[in-house]
């Protein structure tokens, strides 16, 4: 696939990465967003603070098993 993507137009490359830029972007709005409504929707700081602890959890735990992996 990476061949395929050297022998594309700038212009098309441009246009390829703008396409999967937006849909990263709009992956983790929509993501962070039902986070908010269905992880303690009454207090918004108690929501961030279990998403923040349990995103380090979640990069702990694969660190450790990537290690592991090695």
């Amino acid at each position: 696939m990476l061949k395929k993507i050297s022998k594309m137009k700038t212009q098309h490359q441009v246009t390829f990465f703008v396409l999967i830029g937006f849909a990263v972007i709009s992956f983790w709005r929509g993501a962070w967003g039902l986070m908010d409504q269905y992880i303690s929707p009454g207090n918004y700081e108690i929501s961030l603070w279990i998403s923040l602890l349990s995103g380090i959890a979640v990069l702990g735990a694969t660190n450790y098993i990537a290690k592991e992996l090695m």
